[in-house]
């Protein structure tokens, strides 16, 4: 059994220090991309505060298809360039949005969230899935969480 908690007052790069080593000690070796996925979005629920969805929506013949996830069920698919999680997969860049319900296109899976942030995972230059976050508090993700899941995406690149 594993046990990684993080204390939510430490400052924002250490916190994301610690879900880094946390999900690389996860996923080290272990090939089965949901798995993986599995892990990291239940360390994500976990280490993260102020989430009500954490996971991953996975690239499948030209659409985001949900994969593992912690929160209310989701939508299960996604086309590219709709809503916050389709315009990261289309652009390859990450989605930092402080008022969903301003977002134009935006698809809301749970009403409750506020704000959300979706990080592109790349491979080969090419979008293989997106980390997706979401939070009940608007405004609540800022440039040092992008900072943390975008490093956090580029070590999963290559175990999912």
């Amino acid at each position: 059994m594993y046990d990684f908690r993080a204390d939510p007052a430490l400052p924002k790069p250490e916190l994301y220090r610690e879900l880094l080593a946390a999900a690389d000690a996860l996923t080290a070796g272990e090939p089965d991309s949901v798995a993986n996925m599995a892990n990291v979005a239940a360390l994500l629920g976990e280490m993260v505060p102020d989430l009500n969805w954490a996971g991953f929506y996975r690239m499948n013949d030209g659409e985001l298809v949900l994969g593992p996830f912690t929160g209310r069920p989701a939508c299960i698919r996604i086309p590219l360039g709709r809503g916050v999680c389709g315009t990261a997969a289309q652009s390859g860049q990450t989605q930092l949005v402080e008022d969903v319900h301003a977002f134009p296109g935006h698809i809301a899976c749970d009403a409750a969230s506020a704000s959300e942030l979706v990080v592109p995972v790349m491979r080969d230059g090419a979008v293989v899935a997106v980390i997706d976050l979401d939070s009940p508090l608007k405004a609540r993700f800022d440039g040092a969480d992008a900072v943390g899941i975008e490093a956090l995406a580029a070590m999963l690149s290559s175990r999912i």
